[in-house]
């Protein structure tokens, strides 16, 4: 019998985490947030803004592939040094178990931010879109690799029910043909990370560009590390870029979003990216 992979260990543990959350924490308690009345920011409306940088500066502990990246980085500081940097949106992981997350640090950037957030964690169960609305998250993460078309509806169109955006994650061109659902998606990431191996190339963002329906906005996501990266990006029409380990693997990862940002201030505006703000 084959050993899982790492994305299917994430997942059997998630839904026993799960599981135990929803005893310890039921779906009524939630729904007591005050963040179940307000109105959730547009990741998709602060990605496209024209003058904007559309970072989405993330906040990550570790990793399973590399382990702690920064530990003690806080949260507060972190995040809204990403804000005031210039970065688009911010991006939290709440993964405990496989990423040194937790609810509370997307809590915390929530009460201290006024740009979107998007909770990054393994979705696989309702309650966890529940859950990331109770903690004021304004878009949620669902994964290709993980879900089912039909569960990629069924969660999808429970987050936009509560005014949550969804960003798909896709890696291949299978997953995007399979998956991409306008009812049910507002933005489709491509995951330039080879879940076999953890190698990481550009080219997977750039090959998939012209196969994402321009209804979608096009997000990359990792391997993303300096001004150049993203006119490329730029260029084949992506207006969203995840960022996580590029800045946190710095003492100061909002000083190092910071000189990101400033760089790409002078680039010149390639002409498809242009032609895609008109």
């Amino acid at each position: 019998m084959s050993q899982p992979t790492i994305l299917q260990t994430i997942v059997a543990h998630k839904r026993k985490e799960v599981a135990t959350r929803r005893e310890l924490v039921p779906v009524k308690l939630l729904e007591t947030s005050l963040y179940f009345a307000s109105k959730p920011l547009s990741l998709r409306h602060y990605l496209l803004r024209e003058n904007g940088s559309g970072l989405i500066a993330e906040f990550k502990r570790k990793s399973p592939s590399k382990g702690w990246i920064n530990q003690y980085a806080p949260v507060e500081r972190t995040t809204l040094g990403y804000m005031q940097a210039g970065a688009a949106a911010l991006s939290v992981l709440t993964d405990a178990a496989f990423f040194g997350g937790k609810n509370e640090d997307l809590a915390v950037a929530r009460r201290f931010n006024f740009c979107p957030i998007l909770r990054k964690d393994f979705v696989v169960d309702e309650y966890q879109v529940l859950e990331a609305k109770s903690i004021g998250a304004d878009a949620v993460l669902l994964i290709a690799a993980v879900l089912t078309p039909a569960e990629i509806a069924t969660l999808g169109t429970l987050a936009r029910s509560l005014g949550l955006e969804v960003l798909l994650e896709v890696h291949d061109a299978g997953e995007l043909a399979r998956s991409a659902n306008a009812d049910a998606v507002d933005l489709i990431g491509v995951n330039n990370r080879n879940l076999h191996d953890f190698s990481l190339s550009l080219d997977t963002s750039l090959e998939l560009a012209s196969a994402i329906p321009d209804s979608f906005v096009k997000v990359s996501e990792s391997g993303i590390s300096n001004a150049a990266a993203i006119a490329q990006l730029r260029g084949a029409g992506y207006r969203g870029f995840l960022l996580g380990e590029a800045f946190m693997r710095h003492a100061r990862p909002e000083r190092a979003c910071a000189a990101l940002v400033q760089e790409l201030a002078v680039l010149p505006k390639t002409a498809a990216f242009a032609q895609n703000l008109a």
